[in-house]
């Protein structure tokens, strides 16, 4: 049998509204992953090393607050850094649509908006850890 998709979940910054990563936590725990929220207000190299330290597949970091266009370039070069860029990056949160489309440019495989249901969440991971293919 498989593992489990191994997904950290994270809140970088000052923002310190976590229901919604909450709500995606517990929908990706349903679908049967493993899931690890680090919590609020946690800098760019905390969430790099909480998701090499956890051997996470994907690592989600939820923003409201609007850093997003500094705080993912910095977890992209810190992944590379490390050497594990393998790990996944997705965004989730509140953005407008031309910095999605520049997130992808650099690097975040997805951009899930605040409207995103759960389950379209649970499918776009399990596309990307298929896409990536065993490391």
């Amino acid at each position: 049998m498989a593992m489990p998709i191994r997904v950290l979940l994270a809140k970088v910054g000052l923002d310190g509204h976590d229901r919604g990563v909450k709500v995606v936590a517990r929908a990706l725990r349903d679908a049967g992953m493993d899931v690890i929220y680090t919590g609020l207000h946690r800098t760019p190299d905390e969430v790099v090393a909480a998701a090499i330290e956890e051997d996470a597949d994907i690592l989600g970091v939820s923003l409201l607050s609007g850093v997003h266009m500094t705080v993912f370039p910095k977890i992209l070069a810190r992944l590379k850094e490390e050497g594990a860029d393998d790990i996944i990056v997705v965004a989730g949160g509140v953005m407008p649509d031309a910095d999605v489309a520049a997130l992808k440019q650099i690097g975040v495989r997805e951009v899930m908006l605040q409207d995103t249901p759960p389950d379209a969440i649970v499918r776009r991971l399990r596309e990307l850890v298929e896409e990536r293919g065993a490391r």
